[in-house]
């Protein structure tokens, strides 16, 4: 599945996608968790920038001069884009113990690229029902197939936005992998074969949002 979301990206870029069972994506994300007037969680907010393959393919042909694309350039990519997020549950979990919680349609997306032409992708993506944060409250990014990269940009990734006080977030970062993971790692780079469904969990950071 995650093959036909990089190649709805690559269609609307004006190219084909490669012929390959198992390619990658890298991102670097950085998210708010964002808290209404009622002090409960009601959605976050996603910065996902790519890679410079990817990138290199998303500004293709756009933008003049040498200049990097405008966001209106970019608008039709950055709608595909968060259109075909939601097959893939906007590789965000959001869940309460054992409880998994659902996601409205995304807002407020746009699609930038800098002045290196590396593309950068924001949007909100609300839940369907605001969430108390007064039991632990755990957001994950990631791809359980491991066909795209996240990673959390160094420093102050997860950030709480208007929350009330004596709320506090926790992030940790996965252990390194056992070698028989980093074995099946390998072998998955280099026989191009799907890892298998559930590996990204594995290499996902977990962010813990408690409050008072």
């Amino acid at each position: 599945m995650a093959a036909r979301f990089l190649a709805a990206f690559l269609i609307v870029a004006g190219l084909t996608a490669p012929a390959a069972a198992h390619p990658h994506v890298w991102v670097t994300a950085k998210a708010q968790i964002l808290f209404g007037p009622d002090g409960k969680i009601v959605g976050f907010r996603h910065v996902w920038t790519f890679d410079e393959m990817y990138s290199a393919f998303a500004t293709q042909g756009l933008g003049k001069d040498g200049k990097p694309p405008t966001k209106e350039e970019l608008a039709p990519l950055a709608k595909t884009n968060v259109e075909s997020l939601a097959e893939f549950q906007y590789f965000t979990v959001a869940k309460t113990g054992p409880h998994y919680y659902e996601f409205g349609a995304p807002k407020d997306y746009e699609l930038t690229a800098d002045d290196k032409k590396i593309v950068t992708l924001s949007f909100t993506l609300p839940l369907k029902e605001a969430v108390s944060a007064t039991k632990p409250f755990t957001f994950m990014v990631y791809d359980p197939t491991y066909f795209v990269d996240f990673e959390l940009q160094k420093g102050e990734a997860v950030a709480l936005k208007d929350a009330p006080p004596g709320c506090s977030v926790n992030t940790l970062r996965p252990d390194p992998l056992g070698q028989e993971d980093t074995k099946k790692l390998n072998e998955s780079f280099f026989t191009g074969l799907p890892i298998g469904s559930d590996f990204g969990v594995k290499m996902a950071t977990r962010s813990i949002v408690a409050c008072p």
